[in-house]
């Protein structure tokens, strides 16, 4: 396994610096397929793939459902990249139909629902941008306690915050601090999404927004929509995270019908993550 340094968004010097190790990589070991959901890093990867005879698939993020993102309008002028999307509104040309990796989940309600104690608010790990509405929201909710597990990423402030505070969480840990917790809270992010859906975790995903200085653009509004309409968690603004919408989670899960094991109540989902 190779592991690149972070690259943000719309990085250019990022993605730049990360080519001598595609092109290592690339010139040592014998690839059948490239393939990439984004995001900048993409724009590096697969064009060089390309120049070594590797076939070369970009996947758009299932978020973007009016168009697609700038790593997929840049990787347009690569004509051997076979391009996919499972945004069904704008497929078309170059761009081809694919299924969408929330066809299999859906939402039921949790047996045995209480009032939620605790709360695991995860924002994600992109660097440069803070994510304080959703916070303050928190703090004003009622339901932030010494049990509530805080991972901020880059809004860093400890002071005024109750329960553990993190900046970052390793995989496991990420996945004990969710599987213990009644709600989850996070961003729009799709990553983060997916991998809660496959806890069987009906997420609270409150919006980053650019006019808030929280984000690069306005993209997690799409996967927002896509939620709401799929019941897949309480998509809101990152002020409009309310005590409502904490307690409506916390009556609702998520089931995948292709992998029944994602069906775990919490508690039986706690006791694996912690085996």
């Amino acid at each position: 396994m190779v592991t690149l340094p972070y690259i943000g968004p719309r990085d250019l010097k990022g993605t730049v610096a990360a080519l001598p190790t595609l092109r290592s990589l690339l010139a040592k070991e014998k690839f059948d397929v490239a393939i990439s959901t984004g995001a900048a890093v993409a724009t590096a990867a697969l064009p060089l793939a390309v120049l070594h005879g590797i076939r070369s698939l970009y996947v758009e993020s299932v978020c973007r459902l009016d168009g697609p993102s700038t790593t997929g309008r840049l990787l347009r002028f690569v004509p051997k990249v076979e391009l996919h999307t499972p945004a069904p509104g704008w497929a078309g040309g170059r761009w081809k139909r694919t299924d969408s990796i929330l066809d299999d989940f859906r939402s039921v309600p949790r047996e045995n629902s209480q009032r939620p104690r605790k709360v695991f608010v995860t924002l994600g790990t992109i660097r440069g941008y803070r994510f304080d509405s959703v916070v303050d929201a928190m703090l004003a909710s009622g339901y932030a306690n010494d049990e509530t597990v805080w991972q901020l990423g880059d809004t860093r402030r400890t002071d005024d915050l109750p329960g553990t505070v993190v900046d970052y969480l390793g995989p496991q840990e990420f996945r004990r601090a969710a599987a213990d917790a009644d709600v989850v809270v996070t961003h729009a992010g799709v990553g983060t999404m997916m991998e809660l859906l496959t806890m069987g975790i009906y997420p609270v995903q409150a919006i980053r927004r650019a006019s808030r200085g929280e984000h690069v653009d306005d993209h997690q509004t799409e996967i927002a929509d896509l939620v709401n309409r799929q019941d897949l968690g309480r998509a809101v603004e990152g002020p409009g995270l309310t005590g409502e919408v904490i307690e409506w989670a916390a009556t609702r899960r998520i089931v995948d019908d292709l992998h029944t094991s994602t069906t775990n109540e919490p508690s039986e989902k706690a006791d694996n993550a912690n085996s």
